[in-house]
C-alpha cells in the first residue's frame, strides 16, 4: 500500500499527463476563458468518480470473471475520443464555443484509461478509500484549473484570435486523434 505522500505523487503524475479530459479543458479554458472552463470540473469529477468508485471496490473480481470487458472498454474510449477529435477538427475558425460542454467532459472522462488505473492500481485501499477519494477530488480540481488556466492563457484577449483558436482545435484534434488510435489498438489487441 502506498504512503499518502506516494499515492499524492502518483496521482498528480497520471492526471497531469495529457490526454483526452486535459485537452478538453484546455480548449474549454481557450473558447470559454478560466471562469467558462471551471464549470466544466464538476463533470470531469462526476466522470472519474463514476469509474472509479465500482472499479475501486469490485474491478478486480468483475475483470477477472470478464476478461473481454477491459479491451471493451478501451475500445469504446478510443472510438469516443474519434468522435471528439472529429468534432473539434470540424468547427468554424469563427471563434464559437465548440463540442466541449459538461457531457463531453463527463463521457470523456468516465472513459478515460486513466481512470482505469486509478480505480484497479491507484486509490483502491478498504481502510484508506476515503481518504484517497478525498485528495483524488481535490487534485483532479487543482490539475483541471491548470489545465483551464493554460488555455485561458492561450486565448488572449477577451474573445481570443479566432484563427488561433481554429489553430489551437486542430492540434487538440491531431493529438485527440493519436490518443484514439492507441486506445482501438489496444483495445483491439494489436
Amino acid at each position: 500500500m502506498m504512503t499518502l505522500p506516494e499515492l499524492t505523487l502518483a496521482v498528480i503524475a497520471l492526471l497531469v499527463t495529457p490526454g483526452p479530459t486535459n485537452t478538453l479543458m484546455l480548449v474549454a479554458g481557450a473558447e470559454r476563458g478560466l471562469a467558462g472552463a471551471a464549470r466544466l470540473i464538476p463533470a470531469e469529477l462526476a466522470g472519474y468518480l463514476t469509474t472509479i468508485l465500482p472499479l475501486a471496490l469490485v474491478g478486480a473480481t468483475v475483470l477477472a470473471a470478464w476478461p473481454g470487458l477491459h479491451a471493451a472498454v478501451t475500445l469504446t474510449a478510443g472510438m469516443w475520443v474519434a468522435v471528439l477529435a472529429v468534432r473539434l477538427w470540424g468547427l468554424p475558425a469563427t471563434g464559437e464555443v465548440g463540442p466541449v460542454d459538461a457531457r463531453a467532459v463527463f463521457v470523456t472522462t468516465a472513459l478515460n484509461p486513466k481512470a482505469l488505473i486509478f480505480g484497479l492500481a491507484i486509490l483502491p485501499s478498504p481502510e484508506r478509500l476515503g481518504t484517497n477519494l478525498t485528495i483524488f477530488a481535490g487534485l483532479v480540481v487543482a490539475v483541471a484549473l491548470l489545465w483551464a488556466t493554460t488555455g485561458a492563457a492561450l486565448r488572449g484577449g477577451s474573445r481570443g484570435q479566432p484563427r488561433a483558436l481554429q489553430l489551437l482545435r486542430r492540434l487538440a484534434s491531431v493529438w485527440l486523434g493519436a490518443v484514439s488510435l492507441v486506445l482501438i489498438l489496444r483495445g483491439a489487441g494489436a
